[in-house]
């Protein structure tokens, strides 16, 4: 995968040498990243919980912190119908490239780093990205 971070694109190369692109939402000023790395793990309908400096950041979301066990799965989660979980190594990165209920924020540089797909766009993604998949940020 390669996600074009100027025009707001993420490119699936296919086998072919095809690739299947889908419109992106991006980290905003101060939150933008490039570089390797790949999907640690996926999840379908995933559960949300803030990273402590989200929390610090907007307090009221402490409500879903891992001491509380996060927000449940379902249409109001930020992380919308599917999530792939972004790893350098074997570290987390915190990113995601996930769903999203705010189809406005697609084309933009909003988010705090992951990449945000149409919800059809990131089940259609989960479906042909298996575990370990490498990611270009660019």
């Amino acid at each position: 995968m390669i996600v074009d971070t100027k025009k707001f694109f993420l490119h699936l190369v296919q086998e072919n040498g095809k690739a299947i692109r889908y419109g992106v939402g991006l980290g905003r000023e101060g939150f933008a990243w490039s570089g390797h790395a790949r999907v640690g793990w996926k999840q379908e309908w995933p559960k949300w919980t803030p990273p402590d400096e989200m929390i610090e950041r907007q307090p009221k979301l402490a409500q879903y912190s891992v001491t509380n066990g996060g927000m449940k799965p379902g249409i109001n989660n930020p992380l919308g119908a599917r999530a792939l979980y972004i790893f350098q190594g074997k570290k987390d990165t915190l990113y995601r490239l996930h769903g999203t209920r705010e189809d406005w924020s697609i084309g933009k540089a909003v988010s705090s780093g992951c990449v945000r797909l149409l919800n059809h766009d990131v089940i259609d993604l989960y479906r042909r990205v298996p575990n370990g998949s490498r990611i270009l940020v660019v």
